[in-house]
């Protein structure tokens, strides 16, 4: 599904130039919730902008099924994240002018697509995140929790081949942040979805089938949950995260 391989970024500031993805390689498989864990610093966001190439990688391959996604001209790349690709940002970005259900249905407008299919899978996105009932309310009007499920039923609208989220919890208090990543979960099983998230929340990555840990630019740790109890997989983030502390 998705192949990140040798992946490198710098950045020039002034005279100095700053590293911040060291070689980094990583897929995901169809299907899967995986999440992208690390300090500040360790490259997290920059990774989620180069595989979204919102910012050019300085070498390494991007493949997302079988598109390279460097090597695309910027129209095509704008097709593929209005396609194949769908945002989850920590801040929502709803449209305060648009009501919940419109909100769901915008990439599907801004890629002229909508027609009698994707307003009744906006329905079912309502249905399936619990938000039928809100559905004419204006983002001014419902809770951040409601606004953040609003947010994913729109990155599916789509039905893009992965879903990026970057810290999707992180505005959120924890019954709003349980609700949230319990949508990624219905995401995954109701609707076959495949996500990739980056978080510092170890209690949201807990939840994923698989949590890599980054560490200064490169890929430091990968745990997989097998089937663990999500409380023992979260104590093993947490051991692992005091792990690389020590060192």
């Amino acid at each position: 599904m998705l192949m990140v391989s040798d992946l490198h970024k710098s950045y020039q500031v002034g005279k100095s130039t700053y590293e911040v993805l060291k070689g980094v390689s990583l897929q995901v498989r169809k299907g899967e919730f995986v999440a992208v864990m690390g300090p500040s610093g360790s490259g997290k966001t920059t990774l989620l902008n180069c595989i979204s190439c919102y910012i050019p990688a300085d070498r390494g391959t991007i493949t997302l099924g079988n598109m390279e996604l460097e090597n695309l001209e910027e129209e095509a790349l704008a097709e593929v994240r209005n396609r194949q690709l769908g945002f989850v940002f920590q801040d929502f970005l709803l449209l305060d002018g648009l009501t919940v259900w419109e909100n769901i249905l915008l990439p599907a407008i801004i890629g002229g697509t909508v027609n009698s299919r994707t307003e009744e899978r906006a329905d079912r996105l309502c249905d399936v995140f619990g938000i039928g009932s809100i559905r004419d309310k204006y983002p001014a009007d419902i809770s951040g929790g409601e606004k953040q499920r609003t947010a994913v039923a729109r990155a599916l609208i789509n039905q893009p081949m992965l879903i990026l989220a970057d810290e999707p919890t992180g505005n959120l208090d924890s019954k709003s942040s349980r609700a949230v990543i319990q949508s990624f979960e219905q995401a995954k099983t109701s609707l076959e979805a495949t996500i990739f998230m980056v978080t510092h929340d170890s209690f949201a990555a807990s939840f994923c089938d698989r949590v890599i840990i980054l560490r200064d630019g490169v890929v430091w740790r990968t745990l997989e949950r097998a089937g663990a109890d999500r409380t023992v997989f979260q104590n093993q983030l947490l051991d692992a995260i005091r792990d690389m502390g020590k060192e």
